[in-house]
């Protein structure tokens, strides 16, 4: 199964540390495609999440070329699905078959990438969650970016979110695992 992705967007908010450090830049990328099973049940979803790899590459693509010169630190992804779909083709897309691409594009560890996947009319926004690329526990990066699709998803579209960001929350101080001590699967030894 070939995605025919109908639009690209992508959205960048950059905030200077009140403190001199490097600034804090979540980017959010988003591709718009058309959904394969709009408007019919279909019970296999296999061909959808076999299909997401591309959809990954490409994705993960773009979204570390929106980040550049900053290294990517963290991530989520997120999806919404358009009227005439249903969640679980958002979900579908989102399984590790996509995320595998974006693990190995900006260097992620094994942690576990959040998501949040919900059904909408366009002007929706979604909140995707954010956590650090290597270690689930480094509760600096528990952050998350807004998105608003103002013209997306149309009934028969799915809009398939990447957000990535380049450090934790600017002055966060409310403990967790410190960057430098992250060991083995989710920072844990």
């Amino acid at each position: 199964m070939d995605l025919k992705v109908n639009r690209w967007l992508a959205f960048t908010d950059e905030r200077d540390d009140p403190d001199g450090g490097e600034p804090l830049r979540k980017v959010a990328v988003v591709a718009v495609i058309a959904n394969p099973y709009a408007g019919r049940y279909v019970a296999d979803l296999d061909p959808l999440i076999r299909a997401s790899a591309g959809l990954g590459e490409r994705m993960a693509e773009k979204a570390a070329d929106a980040m550049r010169p900053l290294q990517a630190r963290g991530y989520g992804k997120g999806g919404v699905v358009g009227l005439n779909g249903e969640q679980e083709h958002a979900n579908a897309l989102l399984t590790t078959t996509f995320a595998t691409p974006l693990r190995a594009r900006i260097g992620g560890g094994k942690a576990w990438i959040p998501s949040m996947t919900k059904r909408a009319a366009p002007g929706a926004e979604i909140d995707i969650p954010v956590a650090h690329k290597d270690a689930l526990y480094v509760r600096s990066f528990y952050d998350g970016v807004t998105v608003t699709l103002h013209d997306a998803p149309g009934p028969d579209e799915v809009a398939v979110i990447v957000v990535l960001t380049n450090r934790g929350r600017l002055r966060a101080r409310v403990g967790g695992l410190p960057l430098g001590d992250i060991r083995g699967v989710d920072g844990l030894v």
